[in-house]
């Protein structure tokens, strides 16, 4: 039984590092990147709703309008189901037989093309200011 001290107090000893008796941590193996999108129930080829996880506003409405811009779409919109939940959702629904992944695949795709002409105009025109202010 550990010391006691005057008013009763146990007197405790340092607890091991890391929870071990000394040794190193192990090095644990990576687990995969869980799916950040899911379908929702009820969905099929041409009207489908997705589930995004840790997403808000941001992605919602810029990927909403990618999207809409996509003749073969009849309607897309997302919500932000409650503000405590990092969660978006987005439906889509389109013309005739077109697929509404390849849609929401092409969506993604245009938006991460977009980001990418954006960041290399602001980085040209940062590289040109700084040079004028040198």
């Amino acid at each position: 039984m550990p010391s006691q001290t005057r008013d009763g107090d146990q007197v405790m000893e340092d607890a091991p590092v890391n929870g071990q008796d000394g040794e190193l941590p192990v090095a644990e193996e990576e687990e995969p990147e869980k799916q950040r999108i899911r379908v929702l129930p009820g969905s099929t080829d041409t009207a489908a709703s997705f589930e995004f996880e840790k997403e808000d506003h941001t992605l919602g409405n810029a990927l909403r309008y990618i999207i809409m811009k996509n003749p073969d779409v009849e309607f897309c919109g997302y919500s932000i189901p409650h503000p405590s939940e990092e969660r978006m959702n987005i439906r889509i629904q389109t013309y005739d037989n077109v697929s509404v992944y390849d849609v929401l695949e092409k969506g993604l795709n245009d938006l991460m093309d977009l980001c990418d002409v954006v960041m290399d105009k602001f980085t040209i025109a940062r590289d040109e200011f700084a040079a004028r202010e040198s």
